[in-house]
């Protein structure tokens, strides 16, 4: 499990990342430039951070904490659709900044695409003044959202917990996000940031865009000399586990029927990670991770479903 940490029945994960309302637009086929497009329209519970909570209890976790910063506006109701998820939530109530919005523009066709627009709201106000070493207590695994290291503040509050968690000996996660903002924020820069994480999550996007390699293979091996184990997401075609620069298994997809492809990588780190704090090995873990995935495309949202759906 990593340095001196024991994982078992009734170890707890903690996840500290984005907790996000997500309006989900399900359409079929190019949008109508400057008219309409018929749509199904929904508004859900989102956030990579907090969708990773919900599907790590979902897979069996019994202890999963979340640390986000969300707006007065929508704070009861993620409360609320956290703890039916079975996610203790650890909320931090912005007084000025709204809670996060993305609108999903989901293609109903076969792959079932999504294309985000995104408004972090108070996501990214998320900072060291909400971070408190007692968060760690009965922790045996820390899982930061890579959302967290595109504003100041909230990166900031990324390297105050990893260090913490390096101080007690719990080893640390982190999926990059973001294909996107990660070529804002900078190769180089993620690269140092992401310093001292055990585990890295990337999709096959991320981990092209963080090697400059085209190949997924070549691309999983070498982020694996930069972090100790690398799980890449390859959607469809499973996943691939390395370490010390090599690829050591290549996991394969379970079957699905896509309707709706938000949230699916997040499924899959939620129940890696509830397969390794059960005592899974990461080709185990990453197959439990792949079985997530599936499960999730099939739902619209990003969510796992709760005993009422």
């Amino acid at each position: 499990m990593g340095r001196g940490v024991t994982a078992g029945p009734g170890a707890a994960l903690l996840v500290v990342g984005d907790v996000i309302t997500d309006v989900v637009a399900r359409h079929r086929g190019p949008l109508a430039a400057g008219t309409d497009t018929a749509a199904s329209i929904r508004r859900l519970p989102g956030g990579a951070g907090a969708n990773v909570a919900c599907w790590a209890a979902y897979a069996g976790c019994g202890d999963v904490r979340l640390l986000g910063r969300v707006g007065a506006d929508a704070a009861a109701w993620h409360e609320r659709e956290l703890v039916a998820r079975g996610v203790r939530p650890l909320l931090v109530v912005d007084p000025a900044a709204p809670t996060g919005t993305v609108i999903c523009l989901v293609d109903t066709g076969d792959s079932a695409e999504r294309t985000f627009l995104t408004d972090s709201g108070a996501s990214l106000r998320t900072g060291p003044g909400d971070w408190s070493d007692a968060l760690l207590d009965g922790v045996a695994r820390l899982h930061l959202s890579g959302y967290l290291l595109f504003s100041e503040p909230s990166r900031a509050l990324a390297q105050v917990a990893l260090a913490a968690a390096h101080a007690r000996g719990v080893p640390v996660s982190l999926d990059p996000a973001s294909a996107g903002f990660l070529t804002g924020l900078g190769v180089g820069r993620f690269l140092d940031l992401v310093a001292g994480v055990d585990v890295l999550l990337p999709s096959r996007d991320e981990a092209c865009l963080l090697t400059g390699l085209s190949d997924p293979v070549d691309a999983a091996a070498k982020l694996s000399r930069h972090v100790p184990l690398v799980i890449a997401k390859q959607g469809a075609e499973g996943a691939l586990v390395a370490r010390s620069g090599a690829v050591c298994a290549r996991v394969p997809t379970a079957p699905a029927s896509p309707r709706d492809s938000t949230g699916a990588g997040d499924a899959f780190t939620g129940a890696f990670l509830a397969a390794l704090l059960a005592g899974a090995g990461p080709e185990a873990a990453a197959a439990a991770g792949c079985r997530a995935g599936a499960r999730a495309v099939e739902r619209v949202g990003a969510r796992p479903p709760t005993a009422t759906d």
